[in-house]
């Protein structure tokens, strides 16, 4: 993947649960706002970034919506014994 976070890939996005997923959203947004505050004041360095997050929030997003429609489906929570 060229752009965006590794730990982010569509596989990796795959294998989290979905409290994991919303975690995950949470803190790709306050990064966006952070950055968007940056680039405002004229402190952010890589405006590359930006768009990295923005296509994390769409990948979070899509991964989201399959499962919601039955098309994906969450990892199977392993039972505790």
């Amino acid at each position: 993947m060229a752009i965006g976070s590794k730990d982010l890939a569509p596989s990796e996005l795959r294998g989290m649960d979905d409290d994991r997923l919303v975690d995950e959203l949470r803190k790709a947004k306050e990064e966006l706002f952070n950055l968007r505050f940056q680039s405002a004041t004229g402190q952010l360095d890589s405006h590359g970034r930006l768009r990295a997050v923005r296509k994390d929030i769409a990948r979070i997003y899509t991964e989201m919506r399959e499962r919601e429609l039955g098309i994906g489906a969450a990892p199977a929570k392993e039972s505790a014994k």
